[in-house]
């Protein structure tokens, strides 16, 4: 068995000469084709121009569109980008927030950046917000047995939240109300308008309960344990020995949550696919769980998660041929990418056979990013987000019994961020009978 079966990892499509080759979208603006295309806006237009590097403009501003592995590469590895300005503050303020290690560069970013480290990809921590997970997943599991069925999606947000407070050490939040919080800043940072601006204005309300939190922390009214997330970050000290301002802090603090509660959406994509593909369910409701991280892997290349990232050019960049000028933007097909043919033969068929792997520093298959993580804008997640669905599977297939009834579980993918349009309902939901919750099936 091999990983990329049919694949000439060195083989890149032919670049043009110079940055007038380009080509060029002929549209005045793309804005309302990327609303209809969603996920497969990049791609479209990149198909249609017969070019993995194509000139469009959105929102009146001239962008250039690129996929393909190469430029994962430039935009996870090369020196003069910055996020800074590269997302529209709608998405910005729901997602990420000013202030946070997404928004720094250079020796600053790198510092900030492994404070997550330590913290994302430590595995005794890891192994504990499973162990947490686990728990707040069988705390759920007679509600819903009583309940009769539930929306998949929206219950593993509320245990998910209920489990990373516990283990980064952020006690007394009123945890309905976070989960609502949470998951609309995922759900509604691809949207306009009002729904937009309702999110934005929980999660004012959500930082400032965290700053609170954090001025509790330093001045000894809370005190976490010294291994919790809260504790490393309300005493994080930046390159000038100062602490975080306590703004930034609570930014940074909901940037660890957030994520954490995002991996809902994988977890919901993996049960979509467990339902579909009956020899996976059925080898894995067998105890044979050692695949488990090759089907988690291979739900995370096909589900629609992030469609897209961006940078902005500090200075001249020459790429590939290219002179991208200073200010130029950029936009990264990360779906389309891990959709491509030319490196994931049959790419809509769901083949876990596959062996991918996030540590395998594949620049094709960068469903959260590319590159190194410890010194680009690449996600430090990636361990906990395996770890979680790996979980999520063997929870599913070894401790429950459930149905799936009728429903719609098509998947729109000019929703951003895309879900099965009913949430995936499940019902008749029991413990798996001669079980025992001992975490092996």
């Amino acid at each position: 068995m091999t990983t990329h079966e049919g694949r000439d990892r060195t083989e890149e499509p032919p670049m043009a000469a110079g940055p007038q080759d380009i080509p060029r979208d002929p549209r005045l603006d793309a804005s309302m084709a990327l609303m209809s295309e969603g996920y497969r806006f990049v791609s479209n237009l990149c198909d249609r121009m017969d070019s993995d590097v194509v000139t469009t403009r959105l929102r009146l501003r001239e962008v250039i569109c690129l996929r393909g592995g190469a430029a994962a590469r430039l935009l996870y590895g090369a020196e003069g980008l910055t996020r800074v300005g590269a997302m529209p503050s709608t998405v910005l303020h729901l997602l990420q927030d000013k202030g946070s290690v997404q928004q720094l560069e250079g020796p600053a970013h790198r510092h900030r950046k492994a404070l997550f480290l330590s913290i994302c990809m430590d595995p005794a921590r890891v192994e504990a917000l499973v162990a947490e997970v686990r728990r707040a997943w069988r705390e759920r599991l007679p509600a819903w047995e009583a309940e009769g069925q539930i929306v998949l999606q929206q219950e593993v947000a509320r245990l998910l939240t209920r489990a990373a407070c516990r283990w980064a050490g952020v006690a007394h939040q009123p945890e309905t109300q976070l989960a609502r919080e949470i998951f609309d800043m995922i759900d509604k940072a691809g949207s306009i308008g009002p729904r937009n601006w309702l999110a934005q204005m929980r999660r004012a309300g959500t930082e400032k309960r965290l700053r609170n939190l954090v001025e509790q922390v330093r001045a000894g009214e809370v005190v976490p344990e010294a291994a919790t997330a809260l504790h490393a970050i309300a005493f994080h000290r930046e390159e000038d020995g100062a602490l975080l301002d306590p703004s930034v802090a609570a930014v940074e603090l909901l940037n660890l949550l957030r994520p954490i509660v995002a991996v809902g959406r994988y977890i919901t994509f993996a049960a979509l696919a467990l339902h579909r593909e009956t020899t996976w369910r059925e080898l894995f409701r067998s105890g044979n769980l050692e695949l488990a991280g090759d089907f988690a892997e291979e739900v995370r290349r096909a589900s629609p998660f992030f469609p897209f990232t961006a940078a902005v050019t500090t200075r001249p960049v020459a790429w590939e041929g290219h002179e991208f000028p200073e200010g130029q933007w950029l936009l990264l097909d990360l779906y389309g990418t891990t959709h491509d043919p030319r490196h994931f033969p049959e790419p809509t068929r769901f083949r876990a056979e596959r062996m991918l792997s996030w540590t395998g520093q594949d620049d094709a298959f960068i469903p959260q990013g590319a590159g190194d993580v410890a010194r680009t804008h690449r996600c430090p997640g990636e361990m906990i987000t395996v770890e979680l669905m790996k979980e999520a599977i063997r929870l599913f297939c070894c401790e429950m019994e459930y149905e799936v009834p009728a429903q719609d579980l098509g998947v729109r993918l000019n929703r951003m961020p895309a879900q099965p349009r009913s949430g995936m309902i499940l019902s008749a939901i029991r413990r798996r009978s001669g079980t025992e919750p001992s975490g092996d099936c």
